[in-house]
């Protein structure tokens, strides 16, 4: 297993990094939210988790190790492949994926595209005994983006995920007073606006 990356980002797209790493591009895929943290032409470590397939070799990157074993927990429920895993960790950070699971919150897991009531009670039967409690103070926040671009990066992200244009535009006006309020973590903006979208 290749546990993480190091070295200079070569280029952030929508849903993944090119990370150097001796010589070699690394495409790495990411939630929006890791992305964020993310510069071309820095340096970074991401996490990764490493998923094998008969025709594929695909990397995963994450803000932490983390939300990596999250990553790689919730695959063990039936159901549950790599990009629904991505999914919950785009819309949910690991410490609400454990709040929600421990509690039975089957309402806040159908917030994920691909995830209906009945996938949610599965995960929740499956996962219960295992994911852990929440780990209480979660992670360091994204560095923060400046105030103007942050709508663009949302909106980029949403599409990433799969929501239609309108509807990503829609969810970043939906979450503009949030920002206003001086919130500028695109992390914490794009949660937003995936709630908003899943009331809708």
């Amino acid at each position: 297993m290749i546990a993480h990356v190091r070295g200079r980002v070569a280029e952030v797209t929508l849903s993944s990094a090119v990370v150097e790493v001796g010589g070699v591009g690394l495409e790495v895929m990411c939630t929006p939210g890791t992305l964020a943290g993310l510069r071309a032409g820095g340096e970074a470590t991401v996490p990764t988790s490493l998923v094998v397939r008969e025709d594929s070799l695909t990397l995963f990157g994450f803000a932490d190790a983390d939300e990596r074993d999250v990553f790689e927990l919730v695959q063990t429920a039936s159901g549950v492949g790599p990009k629904l895993a991505q999914a919950m960790l785009a819309v949910l950070d690991p410490d609400q994926l454990r709040t929600a699971v421990a509690g039975d919150d089957t309402k806040t897991l159908t917030k994920v595209p691909g995830i209906g009531q009945k996938g949610a009670q599965r995960i929740v039967l499956e996962l219960k005994d295992r994911i852990g409690a929440p780990a209480g103070g979660g992670t360091a926040p994204a560095p923060s983006a400046p105030a103007a671009p942050w709508r663009e990066q949302v909106h980029q992200g949403l599409v990433g995920l799969g929501w239609p244009a309108r509807d990503a535009d829609r969810a970043v006006d939906a979450v503009a007073p949030v920002a206003d309020q001086g919130e500028s973590d695109v992390a914490t903006l794009l949660r937003a606006a995936l709630r908003s979208l899943s009331k809708s």
